[in-house]
């Protein structure tokens, strides 16, 4: 049996980056059940940090993460983890009062966010088909993300803290002593005193599998493809586009790679699984940007989906278990889970070493009860 202070089950970014910042306070193994690291939902990511999405709490989480991701600490990484990418959201006539009401929220936290008028827009992205966007916000400081980069950043910089991975390590079953875990795989088994559920859509089934109780944790299907760009439009101009999403999140797209990156954006509920993109979703993408752009979508180069797990309240579950004693759940990081990365992995370890959270997560207004497991535990038979 081998033993560590903290044994982490998944290596995908939650569990890459609270192993990160837990290896400073003692031995960590990271248990990963694919051959390679981030295999299901890391490595399909939109690639994208916005500051203007997701909940309140979400929104702190990227603000506190995004110092870390733009000026990273020396050794983590050999190329910039970011991009500058402005984003813009778009409404049709009979959605505009919906965009207009969210500006007021979004600019509390981030101020440099602004309306735009429907010639900006067109400006912005000469796709744009003309009289379709009738109301536009503009994000001027999004970012694009090199998600490969920042994983494997906190991974190296685990290893290099003495932290162990090791794949192929499907967990199978548990054993809790007085003092530790015990946890089993095919090959081998591990003891010890804190085990960190981070094992994304199978975060449930791990948790069952240790005696706790569900948070209700529902994986959902995103579905992405990317195509060559618009004929007519030169690389400089296409790179220069802003992401633009549909206000409802109805579609969305991006400049990628000298082509376009999109998705219907569609969140459709599945068990765990190594998920496959469906030709409908693609479909549906191609038709709704067809329709709000000039856009002419033949021939699809690849498309992929990932699995994005939500609890009800759409908020990350982040906390020790209340019955189970030693097991501490990161789990529910949704569509966020890259541009929370860093504060997702302090918030944990500080829960985990400390007992608190982190100081400019505190300052924000953050509470550990805002992200305690029990909020969404269902209750015991």
């Amino acid at each position: 049996m081998e033993s560590c202070d903290f044994l982490i089950i998944g290596a995908g970014i939650a569990g890459a980056s609270v192993a990160f910042e837990l290896a400073p306070h003692g031995r960590v193994i990271v248990l990963e059940r694919e051959a390679v690291p981030g295999h299901h939902s890391t490595g399909r990511s939109a690639a994208v940090l916005t500051q203007n999405y997701g909940n309140s709490i979400i929104r702190r989480l990227t603000l506190a993460t995004r110092p870390f991701l733009e000026h990273p600490p020396d050794g983590f990484t050999e190329y910039p983890l970011t991009a500058p990418r402005q984003m813009l959201w778009i409404a049709r006539e009979d959605q505009k009062a919906g965009l207009e009401a969210t500006l007021g929220e979004a600019q509390r936290l981030v101020p440099t966010i602004r309306a735009v008028e429907p010639a900006e827009a067109y400006t912005l992205c000469s796709a744009l088909r003309s009289g379709y966007a009738a109301y536009a916000i503009l994000e001027p400081h999004a970012l694009d993300l090199d998600v490969h980069a920042i994983h494997q950043g906190f991974l190296r910089g685990l290893r290099n803290r003495g932290g162990t991975v090791v794949t192929n390590a499907e967990v199978v079953r548990f054993q809790q002593t007085d003092a530790s875990w015990e946890v089993h795989t095919p090959d081998q088994q591990y003891a010890a005193a804190v085990v960190v559920n981070a094992a994304g859509a199978w975060c449930d089934v791990i948790g069952q599998l240790a005696g706790a109780r569900p948070v209700g944790l529902v994986p959902k299907r995103r579905t992405a493809f990317t195509c060559h760009g618009p004929a007519g439009v030169s690389p400089e101009e296409l790179a220069a586009w802003p992401v633009i999403i549909d206000s409802d999140e109805e579609f969305y797209f991006k400049p990628e790679s000298g082509g376009i990156l999109a998705s219907p954006a569609d969140e459709t509920p599945m068990e765990p699984c190594d998920v496959f993109p469906d030709d409908y979703d693609v479909a549906v993408a191609i038709d709704r940007i067809q329709k709000a752009t000039t856009l002419s979508i033949a021939h699809i180069n690849r498309r992929w989906a990932g699995l994005r797990s939500f609890v009800p309240d759409k908020t990350p579950v982040v906390g020790m278990d209340s019955e189970c004693a030693g097991f501490f759940w990161l789990a529910g990081q949704g569509g966020y889970g890259i541009q929370t990365s860093s504060a997702m992995g302090r918030t944990a370890a500080s829960l985990i070493v400390n007992q608190h959270l982190p100081q400019d997560l505190t300052d924000m207004g953050l509470t550990p009860e805002d992200l305690a497991p029990i909020r969404v535990q269902a209750e015991r038979d």
